[in-house]
């Protein structure tokens, strides 16, 4: 990942630095390796992130689509 510092301005290359790394996902991704996180934990989070995305997509689209 590169930031370009332009005019040695750092405050502004560090403001995009943590931007890009908020949209790849970098933080979330430390967050969950601080621990161990056994495999049945693991799964049972994954599949309520996945029940998440699916009511958020069923809002949308029935505000979309004024139900």
């Amino acid at each position: 990942m590169h930031v370009h510092v332009r005019d040695n301005n750092v405050d502004q290359a560090l403001r995009a630095l943590k931007k890009k790394m908020q949209r790849e996902g970098i933080f979330r991704e430390m967050k969950l390796r601080r621990h161990f996180e056994k495999p049945s934990q693991r799964r049972k989070r994954e599949r309520a992130e996945a029940v998440r995305r699916y009511r958020k997509l069923l809002r949308k689209r029935m505000e979309r689509e004024g139900y």
